[in-house]
């Protein structure tokens, strides 16, 4: 889905999104939360670039107070998932690579390209207003994953975080700066690569101060496994001891770490437990493309500057991920889901239908 301003193809991520998000929402405390007013004077006070399209949101949405609480993401609920993610160079410039590790009955399902303030941005949504991953149109390319901690503080959900640093940012060294200066409320890892090819990964947290690694990778953990639990079920430190190897082999390629991101112990196929790859994308800064993948060799590619719409129905199972249909939307087009906890299920297999 694509648009200029806050209009159809956001009432339309917001209509499917709002209804499993205001369950999870509320269910985990979202009603006690800040109010309203003090979300606002929260962006107001840390982003206040994205004050007034938070009211846009808002408005072309109709949200109500719930809503509105929820997409300024200002102290939101714990949550987390599982990813593993790579910056690189190689014979086409700069890229960005991550799997996406989830329930997918929680997997939002959309690429989004909007030029809400000016710039084009397309990601992967994440809470509707907020981005799992994504790219802007200076070549600016952004990855986040779960820190592996449990504590939770005074801070905004880190979605939205990368959303703010696409719309407002071009290079890497104003992303980290970002990451600086807008409290997390819980731990993350970021990683960004550019259009030069500058890279960093950024461990964000509500405790302690940002750090900085030059390392261009990233899974589960920070300075160590912190929460011994997630770090077992989710292997944190195998992934991350297979991308060093990856990178310490110093021949590296987009086609080979799309390789190695659809196997594993990169690619999860644990989605009874919530820690599935639902996706693996690849931005190219300089080609401008992000790059959907799935574990069966199926790719759909989008550009930025020519974004064409489209809808595709991936499968999950024991097996891994693979495609079911794919076509022009409203050519065929399958349904479309309700909402994140809506995905209809089999016994043998979960479905999610992409749209974008």
């Amino acid at each position: 889905m694509s648009e200029d301003k806050p209009g159809l193809a956001w009432k339309d991520v917001f209509e499917r999104g709002w209804p499993g998000w205001r369950r999870w929402f509320l269910s985990r405390g979202g009603d006690s939360q800040p109010t309203r007013n003090a979300a606002e004077r929260a962006l107001r006070q840390h982003m206040p670039d994205f004050e007034p399209l938070w009211h846009a949101l808002v408005t072309t949405a109709r949200a109500d107070a719930d809503a509105a609480r929820f997409l300024s993401f200002w102290r939101p609920p714990r949550y987390l998932v599982g990813c593993s993610q790579a910056a690189f160079i190689d014979e086409r410039g700069p890229g960005l690579i991550r799997n996406y590790d989830l329930d997918p009955g929680l997997n939002e399902t959309t690429m989004l390209h909007s030029r809400w303030r000016g710039r084009r941005v397309m990601g992967m949504v994440d809470g509707m207003a907020g981005l799992a991953d994504g790219m802007n149109d200076a070549g600016l390319a952004v990855s986040l994953a779960f820190g592996g901690r449990v504590v939770a503080g005074r801070g905004f959900g880190i979605p939205i975080i990368v959303r703010y640093i696409l719309e407002t940012c071009s290079s890497v060294d104003e992303a980290v700066e970002v990451l600086r200066a807008v409290p997390s409320h819980m731990s993350y890892n970021v990683t960004l690569i550019d259009r030069s090819g500058a890279s960093a990964t950024v461990f964000v947290a509500p405790d302690r101060p940002t750090i900085l690694r030059t390392t261009p990778y990233a899974t589960n953990h920070q300075l160590g496994v912190e929460w011994p639990q997630h770090g077992r079920i989710s292997r944190t430190l195998l992934r991350s001891e297979h991308l060093e190897n990856l990178f310490n082999r110093k021949v590296l390629s987009g086609a080979g770490l799309m390789q190695e991101f659809r196997q594993k112990p990169l690619f999860s196929t644990g989605y009874a437990s919530g820690f599935g790859t639902v996706y693996t994308v690849l931005y190219r800064p300089l080609e401008g493309t992000a790059t959907l993948i799935w574990s069966t060799e199926s790719e759909h590619s989008w550009s930025i500057d020519h974004f064409v719409p489209a809808e595709i129905t991936a499968v999950y199972d024991q097996n891994g991920s693979w495609l079911r249909a794919t076509g022009p939307r409203g050519i065929d087009a399958p349904p479309t889901l309700a909402g994140p906890q809506d995905v209809p299920r089999t016994p043998h297999a979960d479905i999610g239908i992409y749209k974008s």
